[in-house]
């Protein structure tokens, strides 16, 4: 058996092509039991057999590659009363589990954060909650700093 050194990335989904996009959709609908096989799923998704075999164990939602469940994520946040709380409450409303929180001195108005959360109890995959982070009207920035292990 032949080792390949594989090497991952994590690619925007507008910049993949449209066969590896339709296969994950086809997959999500297979695995939520939302057809009931594969050739209903392709043909769902309009997206040949072939394509699907082709990507099928090489694309996958970053959700799922979130092993632990652990990210850490960056804040550019405005320095004004209760930011860091709503922050957090926001956090936690949508089930994650806080492990560190860094914030480093406000200057000019601005201070950075760090937090370290748990996502294995989260009822919102992380790409929702990062939604509704940036939605908050003191949030400049949010980066995905690093997940997994």
């Amino acid at each position: 058996m032949v080792e390949r050194d594989e090497k991952f990335y994590l690619v925007r989904s507008d910049i993949l092509p449209e066969s590896m996009r339709k296969t994950i959709e086809a997959k999500e609908l297979i695995e939520r039991g939302k057809v009931e096989s594969i050739f209903d799923a392709v043909k769902k998704v309009d997206l040949s057999r072939s394509a699907f075999y082709k990507y099928k164990d090489a694309v996958f939602p970053f959700q799922a590659m979130v092993k632990e469940r652990m990210i850490t994520l960056f804040f550019h946040l405005e320095d004004r009363t209760g930011t860091l709380s709503n922050l957090l409450t926001t956090v936690a409303k949508a089930g994650g589990n806080i492990l560190t929180i860094h914030q480093t001195i406000p200057l000019q108005g601005k201070a950075n954060v760090t937090i370290s959360l748990n996502t294995s109890g989260m009822s919102i995959n992380i790409e929702e909650l990062i939604q509704q982070l940036k939605r908050l009207d003191f949030v400049d920035k949010v980066e995905i700093l690093s997940s997994g292990a």
